[in-house]
């Protein structure tokens, strides 16, 4: 579903990402590790249609992401770090807002279905945004990806600003969202995080994606110490 074939992009003449090749196939969940500037971003934006790859193919369901970006975003549910939500609307009416955007409406009852799946409670629901902390702000921005009943879903951070319990619950989610036949990308700091969600495990360095590997062959203290070798050299 999700193809990146010896992409490449620049910024200033200074590569962002050197012949990047990547796959995730329906069903599969690929986590990208990486520092500061790696390139797990890039990635997702340029998967997005925000940015063009210089050369390679950069597809979603064999539509090129650039060119046929208005498509593609029909297939995608994405989740950045920081959720741009409506302050003076409640959780609910902000999911509803960008239910309707995209097309889809639900009765309250389904709205409500979607926010506790993902783990907002149902006294939470009607309180204003402004008053959501950044975990909650999170998980709407999940539910917001999850209600569109997307093919793909990327996702740049999703677990930042969530407690333990709310990552765990992130987790099944993703799993369950595999299990129904989507390609999940997934950048994140988070090791452990990648290594228990994720089936497969890419670490980017500069552009440039040093290792790819199955996260059922490698401990979580084996994928650090593997991680940390790769940021020293």
């Amino acid at each position: 579903m999700i193809k990146i074939n010896n992409a490449s992009i620049s910024f200033k003449e200074k590569p962002a990402l050197s012949n990047l090749s990547l796959e995730v196939k329906p069903g599969e969940i690929l986590g990208l590790l990486g520092a500061n500037g790696a390139g797990k971003s890039t990635t997702i934006n340029m998967l997005l249609g925000f940015l063009k790859s210089g050369e390679g193919d950069v597809s979603i369901n064999q539509l090129d992401c650039y060119d046929e970006r208005a498509q593609v975003r029909r297939l995608v549910g994405y989740i950045p770090e920081n959720v741009n939500l409506y302050p003076y609307l409640s959780g609910e009416e902000n999911l509803d807002y960008f239910c309707k955007i995209s097309g889809i409406e639900y009765a309250s009852s389904e709205l409500k279905n979607f926010l506790e799946k993902c783990g907002l409670p149902l006294k939470d629901h009607s309180k204003k945004i402004s008053e959501y902390s950044k975990g909650m702000r999170q998980k709407v921005g999940i539910a917001i990806a999850y209600a569109k009943k997307a093919k793909v879903y990327l996702l740049d951070e999703p677990s930042s600003g969530l407690d333990p319990m709310a990552s765990n619950e992130l987790t099944i989610l993703l799993k369950e969202l595999a299990k129904e036949g989507a390609s999940i990308l997934m950048a994140s700091h988070d090791i452990f995080r990648v290594r228990e969600v994720c089936d497969r495990i890419g670490i980017l360095k500069q552009g440039k994606l040093m290792k790819e590997l199955k996260s059922k062959a490698i401990t979580a203290n084996q994928l650090e110490k593997l991680y940390l070798n790769f940021m020293k050299d």
